[in-house]
This record gives structure tokens, C-alpha cells and sequence, in this order.
């Protein structure tokens, strides 16, 4: 395999690398036969320091499409082991390599990594490939999470590959170029703990506190300062998704990334009607990773990151389940604070009352009850449009609404004020699923115009535009809930 020659701002580092090979594979990708390029983020691509010509010419594609490796790259596929509902399994990235890592003209550091780029030793007699639908999926995804303010991989570019892969049915093959702050993950560490020595556990551990978490430096203690600052990004992450609507689909250790970010969109979706045991993963029969158990789930996960440090506690057993339970008990309390200061925002609150937990549920439970749709009830709200909640006729919400002008009575913002506050708290739009839908199938056929009107909608959620409008309108009522798969 060559390595491109011609300047297109790649500045690669590879930290990653320098851990011991037990946690990574050094590996090429698999070549694209014949590679197209559908889809370019040109304002990522550009805060990274590359060149947006470069990368839609030739040797910019054969980067994208794993034909040749940038100069300073080092093409890998890390190891992790982890927990998938429940049960703990040998993983690793089985279709993804790390070409490196980019710094850029910032000095920030970000993965590169290619997904869909063929097999590794860890893809498990699957074919390391990836479908087009997926691969656009996931960049559709993540750039509106990016634009809803919520921590998230990015997408930089999706590429077919000129091959069909087989599934079910026969596919089009692509690779998705993934930017994340890094791809440790929950799971990294449970392999360091089940596979690896006490000194590479310390090793990983070091390593991700030189990485994330600098100011925790040589701190005494720093490794239980290094798993409460993970408890703390992850209660943050959960309550922005539960804010939006957000479900993630798979909870597993190996999804769950130790930076904060949301990482590893494969059968997610948001919410249309409101409703907590809302699930949409073909495989998750049992409802574990319905939209209102994630923060149990977050809590479980995290559990399950806190056994594999214990070794790195310079105490006993028992004092080292004492501290772990202690911070677990601050990721529940931390995460409800965040929920509910964020619900109060979703309703123009700016001060806290004992009673606002109420007036909340009050709400929710209204909306489950009357399937009322999650995101147009907040935003007929913040447009002061109670008759576009579908609530208006009901009894109880007269009664509600009245508490909640009662409320925003008793703060000294204005009601003007207020609403200002909810428009900057509830999107105006979301990657609705139908709409989803519609640009994937449209793009199966050709036509990716239908994606990016989609994209340019997402673009700015908060900005209430005119013609944000068509996409707040809800799917059409089918019999069959929605449901996606694990494709991604």
C-alpha cells in the first residue's frame, strides 16, 4: 500500500501507538476496488486543518477509501473486550482502522479513523465491510448531534467502495471516515483488566489521564479522580439524550466512550411520540436499552468500568466497593440535577423551586399518556402555541398550564425572557426518523439531494427558520413501530 506524498494538511501523531501492542493490531485496510466519494464535510474537514480540493481529488479519495495511508500515518485496529446486553465477549475494532491521529492548526487531537475498511483480527469470520445506508446513517446522526450541542463522534466523509457486500441482501459497500477525541472506551479498560497485566492497566490509565483528563495530573488518588471525571461526563452525556429524545439503541461497554462523547450510531433513533420504554433495535427484545432505562443502564456500564479499576486503588476490597459505590451514587445524583436544570430550561425556568420535579412529570406524564410528540410539545411551547401540543383540549393540561404560567409568574425573568430561554432549549428540529428514512432511500437510488436538505435543516436546530417547519411535521401513523438495526 502507498503513502500519499501530496500536502493535503494531514499532521499526524500517533500516541495510541506508543501503548503496548497488546491493545492494537498494526493493520492496513482492505482496498477499495473502485471508490466514489458521496458525501465531504468541508467546515470539519477545514477546522482540521486539511485541504477541502485535495480531499475531493484523486489522492484525497484514495485516503478516504483505504487505498493509501497518509504520511505520518499508522493504520491500526485497537482491542477491547466488553459487555453486549450483558454479556461479556473478546471485541475490537472487527471493521475499523485508526490511521492516526490529527493535530490540528489548534493543537487539538483527534482519531482519524476509517469504518467499514475491511477485516482485522478482531472482525470475528465477519467480512469488515460496511453498507452505504449505515455509513450515511451514522454520518446524518452524528453532524445533528454535533449541531445540537450534544458531545459526539463526527463524520468527515462517507465513500463507496465500487464492491456490493451481502447481507440479507446484496449492498452497496462504503467506508465512513470517523473523528472522534479519541476512541477509548469503556471496554478498552475491561480488556486491560481481564487480558492485560497490572502494568498495562496503569499504563492505559495514565495514558488517559495524560490525554482527557491533564489537570488531574499527579494528583494523589488520581486514578479514582479519573473515574469520578468519567461518572461526571457520562451523567452529563445521558441527561442531554434524555433531554432531546435521543436513544441510543446499544448501551454496551465497547459503545460507551471514556471522554463523554456519544460514539457508535447503529440502531438509534429520537423520539417521536413521547414514551420511556420506546425501543428501536430489532435485537434488543428484551427492552434494555429502551430510551428511559439509559440512565440505569449509564449506571450499570459504569459499574462495570469501576471493577476494572479497582486494582489500580491502593486499598482494600472493601474500601475500594465503598468508593466505587460512593461515585456511583454521585453519577445518579449528578445526572438528575443536570435532567432536571435542563427540563427547567426546556420550560423557561431560571430559578429552582422544590416543586419543579413535579411540574416536569406533571408534563411527561401527560404526554406519555396522550402520546403526545416529544419535540413538538416543547416547541409549540416555546413558540407560546399551546394548541399545537395536541394537549390543549385535555382537562388535566388546561390544569398544568395554569401551574406553569403560575411558576414563570413567580421568577423575575420576563415571559419574553422565558421563551427565549426555551427556543435556545428545545430544537425546532430533529433527525426524524421518517426523514431519515426518506434521504437513505433516496441515496440508495442516486439521489442525495434529499440528504442534504436533511443536513442543511439540522444544521443550526435551535434556529426556528421557516423552512425548518416541513421537517417538525410527524410520520404518517403505521401499524409497524419504527425499527432499526444494528448496521452501523
Amino acid at each position: 500500500m502507498k503513502t500519499v506524498t501530496l500536502d493535503m494538511g494531514w499532521n499526524f501523531d500517533n500516541s495510541y501507538a506508543r501503548l503496548p501492542h497488546t491493545f492494537y493490531t498494526q493493520i492496513h485496510p482492505t482496498p477499495s476496488l473502485s471508490p466514489s466519494l458521496i458525501v465531504l464535510n468541508v467546515p470539519l474537514a477545514l477546522s482540521l486543518g486539511l485541504d477541502e480540493k485535495v480531499l475531493h481529488g484523486t489522492e484525497g479519495l484514495a485516503v478516504l477509501a483505504g487505498n493509501e495511508i497518509p504520511v505520518g500515518g499508522l493504520p491500526l485496529a485497537q482491542a477491547y473486550a466488553g459487555h453486549q446486553f450483558g454479556i461479556f465477549k473478546m471485541l475490537g475494532d472487527g471493521r475499523a482502522h485508526l490511521l492516526g491521529e490529527q493535530i490540528t492548526p489548534l493543537g487539538e487531537r483527534f482519531d482519524i479513523q476509517l469504518k467499514g475498511s475491511g477485516i482485522t483480527p478482531y472482525s470475528r469470520h465477519l467480512d469488515g465491510r460496511a453498507a452505504l445506508g449505515p455509513m450515511l446513517r451514522e454520518y446524518i446522526i452524528s453532524e445533528a448531534m454535533f449541531a445540537l450541542g450534544i458531545p459526539t463522534t463526527r463524520s468527515l466523509a462517507v465513500v463507496t467502495t465500487g464492491e456490493s457486500i451481502q447481507r440479507d441482501t446484496e449492498l452497496t459497500g462504503a467506508i465512513l471516515t470517523r473523528v472522534a477525541v479519541s476512541h477509548l472506551r469503556i471496554a478498552t479498560f475491561q480488556y486491560a483488566a481481564h487480558f492485560g497485566s497490572h502494568t498495562d492497566l496503569r499504563t492505559l490509565a495514565d495514558y488517559t489521564l495524560a490525554r482527557h483528563f491533564p489537570e488531574i495530573g499527579e494528583q494523589e488518588n488520581r486514578y479514582l479522580r479519573l473515574l469520578q471525571e468519567v461518572f461526571k461526563r457520562q451523567a452529563l452525556l445521558i441527561a442531554k439524550w434524555q433531554l432531546v429524545g435521543f436513544t441510543h439503541g446499544v448501551m454496551s461497554t465497547d459503545n460507551v466512550s471514556i471522554s463523554g462523547i456519544t460514539m457508535d450510531y447503529g440502531p438509534c433513533a429520537f423520539l417521536d411520540v413521547y414514551d420511556p420504554s420506546a425501543l428501536f433495535s430489532t435485537r434488543d427484545t428484551e427492552g434494555r436499552y429502551a430510551f428511559g432505562k439509559q440512565p440505569e443502564i449509564a449506571r450499570w456500564n459504569l459499574a462495570r468500568l469501576a471493577e476494572a479499576f479497582l486494582p489500580l486503588f491502593d486499598v482494600s476490597e472493601a474500601q475500594g466497593a465503598h468508593l466505587v459505590e460512593a461515585a456511583l451514587s454521585d453519577f445518579s445524583a449528578l445526572y438528575q440535577r443536570t435532567w432536571l436544570s435542563g427540563m427547567r430550561a426546556k420550560l423557561g425556568i431560571y430559578n429552582e423551586e422544590l416543586e419543579d420535579d413535579a411540574l416536569v412529570k406533571g408534563l411527561l406524564d401527560l404526554m406519555e399518556k396522550h402520546r403526545a410528540d416529544y419535540t413538538n410539545t416543547f416547541r409549540a411551547l416555546s413558540l407560546d402555541q399551546p394548541v399545537d401540543t395536541g394537549l390543549s383540549d385535555i382537562p388535566e393540561f388546561t390544569q398544568w398550564h395554569e401551574l406553569w404560567q403560575a411558576r414563570l409568574g413567580r421568577q423575575k425573568p420576563s415571559r419574553s425572557a422565558a421563551h427565549q430561554l426555551m427556543r435556545s432549549s428545545n430544537p425546532a428540529v430533529i433527525p426524524r426518523n421518517h426523514r431519515v428514512e426518506e434521504a437513505l432511500a433516496a441515496a440508495m437510488h442516486g439521489d442525495y439531494s434529499v440528504m442534504e436538505r436533511l443536513l442543511d435543516a439540522l444544521a443550526n436546530p435551535y434556529a426556528y427558520r421557516p423552512e425548518q417547519v416541513e421537517y417538525a411535521t410527524l410520520p404518517t401513523v403505521c401499524s409497524v413501530p419504527y425499527r432499526t438495526f444494528c448496521g452501523t
